[in-house]
């Protein structure tokens, strides 16, 4: 099935299976930083000369294998989004 237009779906291929994710915004990047603390850690990307940072379980990134110099995606679902002024 073809989305429609301006619309992507990601896949995420895993050793284990194959899923589709509803969240629309699948950035690809390098990690560039992992900082981990008592129980989550700090996961930075470099997408594109920007840094996105994700808070995840250390298990998580030991479940993922994750280390500075991979390519990984950040995908961002989000429910709601603000604005703010002064």
């Amino acid at each position: 099935m073809t989305p429609p237009l301006g619309m992507r779906y990601a896949a995420v291929d895993t050793t284990e299976v194959t899923m589709k994710l509803s969240a629309r915004n699948v950035l690809k990047g390098r990690i560039v930083g992992i900082d981990k603390g008592a129980v989550t850690s700090h996961v930075r990307l470099d997408i594109g000369g920007e840094t996105v940072t994700s808070s995840i379980t250390n298990d998580a990134v030991e479940e993922l294998g994750l280390k500075i110099g991979i390519d990984a995606y950040a995908v961002i679902k989000a429910s709601d989004v603000m604005v703010a002024v002064d």
